[in-house]
């Protein structure tokens, strides 16, 4: 039987039956379409945290006040050894290191902000002039903070678009006096809107100097110390004279936690990467219980064709064409199946990114080909049965059963 003959063939058996063949191909579809969407969020995840972390800024290397290590819980340690705060003076002193561009104090805290009788709670970040540069933000209206002495700072505050547009509506927020806590500051910029991310909103920010917010805290406490490296070259340096100068400055004491950019993104991508490929692997469970469904409807459909067989073989079909044929069919109905799961999963990932735009739910072309190419490999084999079952048959018992 030529080539044409086994397609014809196997397309009027698959249509003979519109029930059977329609169960087949949506169950093949399911499972496709199931690797598609879930391999879509799970890249999709990948690629959103990794952007996030990128938006905070370039060549950027955090400072953490403690120490965070893998070695067993030691008693002794627990009484006599308490991690030094970071401090303003410990910001400024990284500003000596020869790998260290630019140097971002930041202490955070809550507390309420009010302006014409309107009052709400906000996050207030404590920082300096490098600040906007170092976290690649934009302002909307006016300017950022004055670059002056670290401990000082004039009473003025730049606060993020939501705060603006809830406390000053239409009006100008510009040289505006509002009171933050219990001091009062004059508005000079406002931040332009990036919402929700991985840190901050800086949409219901609050930004005052350094000094100003460890004061409205009653603190000395540095939260972060953001540090901008010259260059993607020289964020290791960077990281390690920051690590020496903070050991120095603490009695020889290494109680800070120095992590950089590249390595948390490494880190997250290597996790949500693997979290990918697992989810894939359980959608593909449904891929093989869609072959046994394919196995066993195609034994059912051996046993009501039989006198089909018998005729085929009584006119000179060998075993090798009717397993062919059967074959054939198996892998039309699995091709069916995945060419439509493909189309319902990417329609899936369209409809999750049309509902949460940031969100980049795109399936990776591995997990679209291995879902095809997983699905007909699936469906050929568990037709193997089947094919194999039909070629043994007896021409003239086949018939007699007529």
């Amino acid at each position: 039987m030529r080539t044409p003959d086994l397609i014809r063939f196997a397309r009027d058996a698959a249509t003979g039956n519109p029930l059977r063949t329609s169960l087949l191909v949506l169950a093949m579809a399911i499972g496709v379409a199931a690797v598609v969407v879930l391999t879509a969020l799970g890249d999709g995840a990948r690629l959103y945290v990794i952007s996030q972390f990128s938006s905070l800024g370039t060549n950027l290397v955090i400072v953490l006040p403690g120490r965070s290590q893998t070695g067993g819980f030691n008693p002794g340690n627990a009484i006599t050894s308490t991690p030094r705060d970071l401090t303003i003076d410990d910001a400024q002193a990284l500003l000596r290191a020869s790998a260290v561009h630019l140097v971002a104090p930041l202490a955070v805290g809550t507390s309420e902000i009010s302006y014409g009788g309107k009052l709400r709670e906000v996050m207030v970040a404590g920082t300096n002039a490098q600040f906007i540069e170092i976290r690649r933000l934009k302002l909307a209206q006016g300017r950022f903070l004055p670059d002056g002495d670290w401990r000082r700072g004039a009473s003025e505050a730049v606060i993020g678009a939501k705060i603006r547009d809830e406390l000053f509506g239409a009006e100008s927020a510009l040289g505006q006096l509002i009171r933050v806590g219990d001091r009062r500051f004059r508005v000079v910029g406002v931040m332009a809107s990036t919402g929700q991310g991985l840190g901050m909103n800086t949409d219901e920010l609050v930004i005052v100097p350094v000094a100003l917010a460890q004061a409205m805290f009653n603190s000395n406490t540095l939260f972060r110390i953001l540090i901008e490296a010259n260059g993607r070259e020289a964020i290791e340096a960077a990281k390690a004279q920051a690590s020496e100068i903070i050991r120095q400055r603490h009695e020889g004491e290494e109680d800070v936690t120095i992590i950089t950019q590249d390595a948390v993104l490494a880190t997250f991508d290597k996790l949500l990467g693997t979290l990918t490929l697992a989810v894939a692997g359980i959608a593909a469970i449904s891929l093989a219980v869609a072959g046994i469904l394919v196995m066993n409807v195609m034994l059912v459909s051996v046993t009501q064709r039989t006198s089909e067989i018998g005729l085929l073989k009584a006119l000179g079909a060998t075993g090798a064409t009717i397993r062919s044929a059967f074959l054939t069919e198996a892998a039309m109905l699995s091709l069916a199946g995945a060419l439509l799961g493909y189309l319902l999963g990417q329609g899936g990932a369209a409809l999750i990114r049309q509902l949460y735009p940031v969100f980049p739910a795109y399936p990776p072309d591995w997990a679209v080909f291995a879902g095809l190419g997983t699905a007909l490999l699936t469906g050929i084999l568990f037709g193997v049965l089947p094919a194999r079952q039909a070629a043994r048959l007896d021409p003239v018992q086949s018939l007699a059963k007529r």
